[in-house]
């Protein structure tokens, strides 16, 4: 009678591998934030003397007053909240209703239309900054939408060439997600007399919670993290997103990267307690229907 083969020990070592590895690569992304934060609570003359990797002697958040007073960052976020909102919802609203449209609705050309939105993601935002610059210069504006007489100068064409650049990607990755979903749904709704909107808001939409979620906390992230188009659409400095503020702590002759650690983290902070708000919705969003063959 012969013994059974033990695969426990082999499985637990491989388990074991993948958890260092991973634990290797998480170290490895968070180190730079880590660095940050520990520059940030140190003195500049103690760093310059001891450097970066001492063990510290004084802590304090003076650096992040110092940040917050000399830079006026709280009217920053929110020209970066004015831009990064509405951007967010509009994009995952219109993408959802092209998502809806090509999976779930039989039209004609739906696979071309998914493989037009998916190739404006190849298109170098570089190349089209001139162009987009005279057109917005050109496009007038309601004075109730915005101080500027055109587009110009204006979180409008933030908005518009954030939503351009983004609506691709979510279109591709709601799309695909709804072709996940029980087709027998949608059917049973049909049979009910549900109209297409009714199937698209009240029977679709819930569904994609997940991946809705998953979708704004990437596209938050995006969004209030650009500098480009910011920088290259708005002339007036009090519209300028909280990126750009970072500039405001460099001085002429001498920088304090104490200083401009403390100004990083404070930036990153909101897209930080977004993804920590949304986790739970981010990682269902990631996984949910990797099972389905």
């Amino acid at each position: 009678m012969t013994a059974p083969a033990t695969t426990a020990p082999p499985r637990r070592r491989g388990r074991l591998g993948v958890h260092l590895f991973l634990s290797a690569v998480s170290l490895a992304f968070l180190a730079p934030l880590l660095l940050a934060v520990y520059a940030s609570l140190r003195p500049y003359e103690e760093t310059a003397a001891h450097g970066y990797f001492s063990l510290p002697r004084h802590l304090s958040f003076a650096y992040y007053r110092q940040a917050l007073t000399e830079s006026g960052m709280g009217r920053y976020f929110l020209n970066s909240l004015l831009i990064a909102v509405p951007g967010v919802l509009i994009t995952l609203f219109l993408a959802s209703f092209v998502a809806f449209a090509v999976s779930r609705l039989r039209i004609r050309g739906g696979l071309a239309l998914l493989m037009v939105f998916t190739a404006g993601n190849l298109l170098p935002q570089q190349v089209i900054v001139t162009p987009l610059y005279v057109l917005f210069n050109m496009v007038p504006l309601p004075y109730w939408m915005s101080d500027s007489r055109t587009m110009y100068d204006s979180y409008w064409a933030v908005i518009a060439v954030q939503i351009a650049f983004q609506l691709g990607f979510c279109v591709f990755v709601l799309a695909n997600f709804m072709r996940t979903l029980p087709r027998e749904i949608l059917e049973a709704a049909i049979v009910d007399g549900a109209g297409v909107w009714t199937q698209y808001r009240r029977v679709t939409l819930p569904l994609c919670r997940p991946a809705l979620a998953a979708l704004g906390t990437l596209q938050f992230t995006w969004m209030y993290n650009d500098f480009l188009w910011g920088l290259v659409f708005l002339s007036d400095g009090d519209k300028l997103p909280v990126t750009s503020v970072l500039n405001n702590l460099r001085g002429q002759f001498f920088t304090d990267y104490n200083l401009l650690a403390a100004g990083s983290v404070l930036v990153a902070l909101p897209t930080m307690v977004v993804f920590l708000l949304l986790q739970r919705h981010f990682l269902a969003g990631l996984t949910l229907g990797a099972s389905k063959g």
